[in-house]
């Protein structure tokens, strides 16, 4: 049976006798090596596997293991048998339901560092009842853990793609990415974005998925656009290169956890069964 987390929201409290815990040491998770492998803390108090930790937070359980985030000191020195792991690193190595939390108790314990006063007036803020937002006894704002909106767009033309490159990529390339603007919808945004970073015009927005992106807090709605005009012109403050590749000739791609890579993965499967088809 597949696992289920359930969220929890304050002022709730552990409801099981089992713990599973997610410390991070600023934005990267601590774990523990066995063996070779990367593993979680579980059911022991962390002073007890010497870890300082603060900032405790319940966030809800995994199938019948109470999650609790928290902060270790950035100056603590890691006890023998610790060490620290950027979430990207730790896709695959721990299950994917496991690593969405994690992602999860990270945005939490970020939120709970950036929210301790009023962003208009100053004052110390308040914890809101039932959920993760923080209110101002001043002069009464609520603000809520941010979720920030981009999309990711694949541009396809019958068997081939247009990808772009950044500087710094080395060989990686990927598909168009960019934040969503106030007053505008996805759609919308994913056209400008094209236009903007390509300078081709598309048909055709098809809504293909979404990934949360705990780095910090986005959340990536993914497309496909379908090429229309146009000779494809990087803009060369975002870009260093565009280009046409074909579904079975494409260049080194993102890392695998990311939805941009999923979503060049579901595109070329569907030209492989067209080119059987075809056959």
């Amino acid at each position: 049976m597949a696992s289920h987390f359930q969220r929890a929201y304050p002022p709730a409290q552990p409801t099981t006798s089992q713990v599973r815990w997610f410390p991070f040491q600023g934005h990267k998770l601590l774990v523990r090596e066995q063996n070779g492998q990367l593993a979680l803390l579980h059911g022991e108090d962390l002073s007890s596997a010497g870890l300082n930790v603060s900032a405790t937070l319940y966030i809800g359980t995994l199938d019948d293991t109470s999650c609790m985030a928290c902060e270790v000191s950035s100056e603590q020195e890691l006890p023998a048998g610790w060490r620290e792991v950027d979430l990207r690193a730790l896709f695959g190595q721990v299950d994917d339901i496991t690593y969405a939390v994690a992602g999860y108790a990270s945005v939490l314990l970020l939120w709970q560092r950036s929210s301790r006063f009023c962003p208009v007036c100053g004052s110390a803020t308040r914890q809101e009842h039932n959920t993760w937002g923080r209110h101002c006894p001043d002069c009464g704002t609520c603000n809520y853990p941010p979720v920030t909106p981009a999309v990711l767009v694949l541009i396809h033309d019958g068997d081939r793609v247009l990808l772009t490159h950044k500087p710094g990529w080395g060989k990686r390339y990927s598909v168009i990415a960019g934040f969503v603007e106030p007053g505008e919808t996805l759609e919308e945004c994913a056209r400008r974005e094209v236009l903007e970073e390509v300078g081709v015009e598309v048909t055709d927005v098809t809504y293909k998925g979404s990934q949360p992106w705990p780095f910090p807090h986005q959340l990536m709605l993914a497309f496909t656009v379908r090429y229309v005009s146009g000779e494809p012109r990087p803009d060369l403050e975002e870009l260093d290169d565009a280009a046409w590749f074909a579904y079975d000739a494409l260049p080194e791609l993102p890392a695998p956890l990311s939805l941009s890579y999923q979503l060049i993965a579901q595109w070329v499967s569907s030209r492989q069964k067209t080119s059987h088809n075809r056959i």
